[in-house]
């Protein structure tokens, strides 16, 4: 396949040259079909339905002629729902776990088709580089957030075969915009919130985003403080020239809830071990602090090529101690141990594309060319102690030993890479066709092992749809990626890359008589040389790490929409159905966090102007996560739970929005996640209110 994918590629860079050098090439023109209703990605959308994306070919191009499976959670979705990270906005999407990991502040961790999503994520179409840490980014400063499923290699380089999870902070616009208020929850959480965006002049506009929050997590004594500041900036100096300029830092204080051992969840119902903690607040600690700054580039030349640019340069810095639990004596011990890190990163990314439409006969071609650079300087420190047992029936004084682990990784990336893609359209027809070869190099010390590896690929992707004047819109895709493995796994050894393809087949619709876009989609899933987190004993202690595991086959079917729909309906709704096995290590068996069945649903309805509930919209949604196990070999096996979710708004005034939003309603008592480290639960029962003012 990649053969073809070579020759179609090749094809296309031939038509460039005779669309640049056959100045007087006759054309034949046939009926065009407009996609209605793409719009500018990274501007606000009312409702819940995107139409376009930019994370799916890098052009903006409308969901419907992209081959691919591509989801959008919308700014005006994330509010109505309350969603409060990333995780939570991630929750009704097809073939997405937003929170595996259960209550957990210190991560984003969604996993998508069967793969940990954790080295997957991106803002503003430029990764989020990580390695035992991760950058948790405040939900309030995005305006929405893209999910591209399957291998996205050819486009973005090195990642995971399960796809893409873009952020796209909020730009600013050429308008006048205010939003100020506040939140609160009957757990004590509390936040304030600022969105001020100002066209200063005709060519320049400026928004900047702020929040403070104090969350109080399920487990006692976790509090989590969060200070963020967004900046934005946009300069359109003429009709041919946007600047974006974008800012953001970031200061909060994320603890582990510790967990329990996996023998007392068989407790039944006690929901007294959702808040228990292990740990110490005298001796835990967290300081994490992220920086990024960067600009997007667009230029438009006379001669109809179109440069755009996207740079930024990012700094991650984490200090951390915290408990995990290790053990259970019965009746009431826990053992449990200490773990300490101290991160710092740096990344810097570049990614200049230059594209173009032109004609050739009948076709009609939307090309792009690309070069990417990545830099990444990752020093961490990683270390573990032994604890005195925690009484949960008398706790007494913690006594923590001298660390009997320590590795340090002071490890550089640098990756480049370039590529080509070609959108063609004939009539009805939409093909995407897509080339890119990565060269990485990584090199310094992991533990004890020097690390120098030079690593190169060569990925691609292709796909066919036709268009109906129905708005359905059949498709085909395939497409493969790479991922070079930082440092090496718990043994010591240097990782390997992994590598990956997928088929998919899918159908969109988009309606013509309301504001809406469906899929479903089927598909084929494999990754080479996959790598898990694991826990496994050294020195009589559990120690975690990563291990490669030979093959993860994931096949299944997802099913998604999202509509607005007359008399005040929105609704959104997702289904999804995985199969995925293990080859070789764990052969047979499910990859961690992977349920077979996935579904949610959300409807939310505006009343009518004029009437006498005008001014309130009622919300309410139900999500179902089926059966799953909390690692790799299947040790560890959680119950499926249903989980409702409630809201309502109040426009109090033409300015003034009152907000309350219900998740698990029932307050349900499950375990979200168990592995070597412990059980961790999920959400209980959470009411948080708001007050916003927009003017």
């Amino acid at each position: 396949m990649n053969s073809r994918i070579v020759l179609f590629a090749g094809a296309s860079l031939l038509a460039l040259q005779t669309a640049a050098f056959a100045q007087e090439a006759a054309t034949t023109e046939l009926n065009e079909i407009v996609v209605s209703g793409q719009g500018d990605p990274t501007a606000p959308t009312d409702g819940y339905v995107a139409k376009s994306a930019a994370t799916g070919t890098k052009t903006g191009a409308a969901v419907l002629e992209t081959q691919r499976s591509v989801s959008v959670v919308t700014r005006d979705e994330i509010a109505d729902r309350g969603a409060q990270n990333l995780g939570q906005a991630l929750s009704t999407t097809a073939g997405v776990i937003g929170e595996p990991y259960g209550v957990d502040p210190r991560f984003d961790s969604p996993s998508l088709r069967g793969f940990d999503m954790r080295n997957a994520q991106y803002l503003n179409g430029l990764r989020l580089m990580r390695s035992m840490g991760a950058p948790s980014y405040e939900l309030y400063g995005l305006e929405r957030v893209e999910v591209l499923k399957g291998p996205a290699s050819s486009l973005y380089g090195s990642g995971t075969p399960a796809g893409v999870v873009n952020m796209v902070q909020k730009h600013a616009q050429f308008k006048d915009a205010y939003e100020a208020g506040t939140g609160f929850s009957i757990d004590g959480d509390a936040d304030v919130f600022l969105d001020a965006n100002k066209a200063l002049t005709d060519t320049f506009a400026a928004r900047l985003t702020g929040k403070l929050m104090k969350s109080e997590e399920d487990i006692d004594e976790l509090t989590n403080r969060r200070g963020y500041l967004g900046l934005a900036a946009r300069w359109s100096p003429s009709d041919a020239t946007t600047v974006d300029f974008l800012g953001s830092y970031q200061k909060d204080s994320p603890i582990s809830p510790a967990g329990i051992p996996f023998a007392l969840t068989g407790r039944g119902n006690d929901k007294s071990l959702r808040d228990l903690y292990i740990g110490d607040p005298a001796i835990d600690g967290s300081d994490r602090r992220m920086a990024n700054i960067g600009y997007e580039l667009r230029h438009e030349f006379d001669n109809g090529w179109v440069l755009d640019q996207s740079a930024r340069y990012q700094t991650f810095d984490w200090d951390y101690t915290g408990f995990y639990a290790s053990g259970y004596t019965a009746p009431l011990s826990i053992s449990r141990g200490v773990t300490f890190q101290d991160e710092d990163t740096w990344t810097a990314n570049l990614d200049t594309r230059i594209s173009r439409e032109f004609e050739t006969g009948l076709l009609r071609h939307d090309l792009l060319f690309g070069l990417d650079l990545r830099k990444h300087d990752n020093t961490t420190t990683t270390a573990f102690s032994s604890s005195s047992d925690f009484d949960m029936a008398n706790p007494t004084p913690t006594v923590v030993g001298a660390p009997w682990y320590t590795k340090t990784d002071d490890l550089v990336l640098q990756q480049a890479g370039i590529y080509a893609q070609d959108e063609l359209s004939f009539d009805r027809w939409r093909a995407t066709l897509g080339l890119r070869h990565d060269w990485a190099d990584q090199h310094g010390q992991s533990g004890a092992a020097i690390v120098d590896q030079q690593d190169s690929a060569t990925t691609g992707n292709a796909g066919l749809s036709y268009l109906f004047d129905n708005g359905l819109a059949p498709y085909v895709s395939y497409a493969t990626s790479f991922d070079p493995e930082l440092g090496t796994d718990i043994g010591g050894n240097q990782l390997q890359p992994t590598t990956g393809a997928q088929w998919e087949i899918g159908l969109k619709y988009q309606p013509t008589s309301f504001d809406g876009l469906f899929s479903i989609a089927l598909y084929d899933l494999r990754q080479d040389n996959v790598s898990v987190s694991v826990t496994e004993i050294i020195n009589g202690n559990p120690v975690s790490g990563i291990r490669q595991i030979g093959q993860v086959k994931s096949r299944g079917l997802e099913i998604e929409g999202a509509a607005e729909i007359a008399m005040g309906w929105s609704v959104r709704g997702a289904y999804s159905y995985t199969d995925a096995q293990q080859v070789g290590s764990n052969d047979g068996k499910m990859p961690a966090n992977t349920p077979a069945h996935l579904a949610s649903l959300w409807l939310d309805y505006e009343f009518a102007e004029d009437t006498a509930l005008d001014g309130l919209s009622l919300g309410g949604g139900i999500r179902y996560i089926g059966k799953r196990f909390g690692d790799n070999a299947n040790a560890f096996e959680m119950d499926p739970v249903t989980l409702v979710d409630l809201a309502a708004r109040y426009e109090v005034t033409e300015k003034a929005t009152l907000s309350l939003n219900l998740n698990n309603v029932t307050d349900e008592n499950y375990v979200a996640n168990c592995g070597s480290f412990g059980c961790y639960y999920g959400s209980g029962r959470t009411v948080m209110g708001s007050l916003t003012v927009r003017w």
